[in-house]
C-alpha cells in the first residue's frame, strides 16, 4: 500500500505521509517507533506478523528485548483506544505474533484541517510492562571526592541485586550514572530514562561511621514512598556496602509491589492485563484469609487464561490450593491435591529462572507431592537467582522445619524478617519460627512467637495447633484446652491419625513430639 494513503479504523486516522494518528477528532502523541509499529501491522492487517517481522521492519533487525516489544504493543493499543484484555483491533496469536483485525478503510490524503499537526517527541520512552526503577548516583556528602568510589559501589550491588528480580525492569549502571551531580525534576528523570521507580540517596563519612540515606520515589508523581537510614561503624567498608544494598533492596522491592497493587487496584476491570490480575491476586494471599484465598485464586486463573506462559502466576495458582489443604479449607481434597501439583509442576517447567515461580511452586512440590528434598533444590535455586527474595527465605526455612534442620530453618525465617520487616506475610515467617522452637523442644519461645503470629492472622491452623501443644508440653491444663477448642473450631475434621497428611513431617521423632503435644491438649485419634 502505497505511503500517501491514510488508513481509517474504529475512530482514528492513520496518515503516513503526514506520520500523524488522530483519535476521535484530536491528535494523539506517539513516539516514533509506536507510530512505525502500528503502521507495519495495519498495513500487514492481512496475516499474521511475527516478531522477527516487527524487529526487522521497525528496529532494523536490531537485539530487543521481549519487555520492549511487548511494552511497544501496549503502547500501540493505548493510543488507538484498544487493550490486551479486549484486543479489539490489535489481537495476539499465541506463539505467533500479533494481527490487525480492525476494520480498515483507505482513502486519499485527508483535507488540510486546522489541526495543528503531532510533534512526536522523538526521545519519549515508553514504560515498559513490568515494574521499572533507575538507581541514580548516591551523592557523597563526605566532603571528600576520593570516597565516591564507596557511594558508586554502594549503588552498583543495589542495581546488581534489583537486576536479578525478573518481574521488575531495571536501568543499567551506564545510563543512571549519566545523572551524577545534576539535579533536576523528578518526573523529567523517570521520562528520559523511562521508568516508573527512581532510587536516590546520600552518603556521609566521618569519625570512622558512614551514614547512608535512600528514598524511593514514584516518577509520574514524584511522590516519596520510602525512606530510610543506615548507620554502621567502618570496621569492613566492602562489608558495609554488601549489607547496605541488601537491605535497600529487601525493603523497597515490597513498597514496589505495594505501589504496583494499588496501581492495579485503581484501573477499571476491562482494562486489567495479565500482570494486573497476578498483582490483584497476589494482595489477596496477603491478606490470608478464606475468602481473600478463593479470590486469589480466580485472579491467578484470569493471568493465566491471558498469558498461557505466566510462570508466576502458575506458581501463585498452585499455592493457594496448597493454602487450602494446610489451612483445613478443601472442599474436594483430591481435586485441590491433584491441581495443585499440576500448577506447581507447570510453573517450574515455564519459570527455571523466575524466582518467584519456583519458590511457591517448590514449596507446594514439598507438601503435595512430598518431594521436601526436591523442593529444597528449587528454593535454593530460586535464592540464587534472588538473594534478597523475603519469601524465598522464609518458605525454604518452612521446609527445613519438615526436614528435622530447626536451627537452618530459624535463620532463614530470622534472613526473611531482616529483609522484610514490614511483609504483608510476616505472620507465616512468625509461624515458621514458632514451628522450629517447638520441634527443636523450646515449647516457650515457640509459644512466644505462635501467639504474635495468631495476633496478625488469627484463622492460622497451623499456629492455632503450636500454641495447643506448647500449653500442654508446659503442663498447663486449661490454657491448652482452650486452645484447642479454637483449633477444632478453625478444623473440626482434624485428627492425629491425619498429621502426617497434613503437613510433610520428615523425621518420626518430630512427628511423635508434634503428635504428643496435640494429644495431651486434647485432639481427638
Amino acid at each position: 500500500m502505497g505511503a500517501e494513503m491514510t488508513f481509517m479504523f474504529a475512530d482514528c486516522v492513520l496518515d503516513p505521509e503526514r506520520r500523524e494518528l488522530t483519535r476521535a477528532g484530536g491528535p494523539v502523541a506517539i513516539g516514533p517507533q509506536v507510530f512505525d509499529l502500528l503502521l507495519y501491522l495495519v498495513e500487514n492487517r492481512g496475516r499474521v506478523v511475527s516478531k522477527d517481522d516487527l524487529l526487522d521492519a521497525v528496529w532494523q533487525g536490531r537485539i530487543v528485548s521481549e519487555s520492549t516489544l511487548a511494552s511497544h504493543i501496549n503502547a500501540v493499543r493505548r493510543a488507538i483506544g484498544d487493550s490486551g484484555q479486549e484486543q479489539r483491533l490489535v489481537r495476539t496469536v499465541a506463539r505467533k505474533g500479533f494481527r490487525f483485525v480492525g476494520n480498515v478503510n483507505g482513502s486519499g490524503r485527508l483535507p488540510d484541517g486546522p489541526a495543528e499537526p503531532v510533534k512526536a517527541e522523538p526521545d519519549m520512552l515508553v514504560l515498559p510492562d513490568k515494574p521499572s526503577i533507575a538507581v541514580l548516583p548516591f551523592l557523597n556528602l563526605s566532603g571528600d571526592a576520593g570516597q565516591d568510589y564507596f557511594a558508586d559501589g554502594v549503588v552498583e550491588d543495589i542495581i546488581l541485586a534489583l537486576s536479578r528480580m525478573r518481574w521488575l525492569f531495571v536501568i543499567a549502571r551506564n545510563s543512571s550514572f549519566r545523572y551524577r551531580g545534576r539535579t533536576g525534576d523528578v518526573k523529567q528523570v523517570g521520562r528520559d530514562l523511562g521508568v516508573r521507580y527512581l532510587l536516590e540517596g546520600s552518603v556521609r563519612r566521618s569519625a570512622g561511621r558512614v551514614r547512608i540515606t535512600g528514598q524511593l520515589i514514584d516518577a509520574g508523581s514524584g511522590v516519596h514512598l520510602w525512606a530510610e537510614r543506615f548507620e554502621s561503624t567502618l570496621d569492613d567498608i566492602f562489608e558495609l556496602q554488601d549489607q547496605v544494598a541488601e537491605c535497600v533492596v529487601g525493603a523497597i522491592a515490597p513498597q514496589i509491589e505495594r505501589a504496583e497493587i494499588e496501581r492495579a487496584r485503581r484501573k477499571p476491570p476491562r482494562s486489567l492485563d495479565a500482570h494486573d490480575h497476578h498483582l490483584r491476586g497476589v494482595a489477596c494471599v496477603q491478606r490470608g484469609t478464606r475468602d481473600a484465598l478463593d479470590e486469589a485464586l480466580l485472579s491467578f486463573r484470569r493471568a493465566i487464561e491471558l498469558d498461557p506462559d505466566y510462570a508466576a502466576a502458575h506458581g501463585m495458582a498452585a499455592w493457594c490450593h496448597f493454602w487450602r489443604k494446610v489451612n483445613g479449607w478443601m472442599t474436594d481434597g483430591r481435586h485441590d491435591v491433584a491441581e495443585g501439583i499440576r500448577l506447581a509442576r507447570r510453573a517450574v517447567e515455564l519459570g527455571r529462572n523466575d524466582a518467584v515461580a519456583l519458590t511457591r511452586a517448590g514449596h507446594v512440590l514439598g507438601h503435595l507431592d512430598g518431594d521436601l528434598d526436591g523442593a529444597v533444590d528449587l528454593l535454593d535455586r530460586a535464592l540464587l537467582l534472588d538473594p534478597n527474595l523475603a519469601s524465598a527465605w522464609f518458605l525454604s526455612g518452612f521446609l527445613k522445619v519438615w526436614r528435622g534442620e530447626a536451627e537452618d530453618a530459624l535463620e532463614r525465617f530470622a534472613r526473611a524478617m531482616r529483609l522484610s520487616p514490614l511483609d504483608p506475610e510476616i505472620y507465616r515467617m512468625q509461624a515458621g519460627t514458632a514451628a522450629a522452637h517447638y520441634l527443636a523442644g523450646r515449647f516457650e519461645a515457640a509459644l512466644s512467637w505462635a501467639e504474635k503470629s495468631s495476633r496478625e492472622m488469627p484463622s492460622f491452623l497451623l499456629v492455632a495447633a503450636v500454641i495447643a501443644a506448647c500449653h500442654a508440653q508446659a503442663g498447663r491444663t486449661e490454657e491448652a484446652r482452650q486452645a484447642m477448642r479454637r483449633l477444632r473450631e478453625l478444623d473440626p475434621a482434624l485428627r492425629l491419625s491425619g498429621l502426617r497428611d497434613w503437613l510433610p513431617i520428615q523425621r518420626p521423632e518430630d512427628l511423635s513430639l508434634f503428635a504428643e503435644g496435640l494429644r495431651r491438649a486434647g485432639l481427638p485419634e
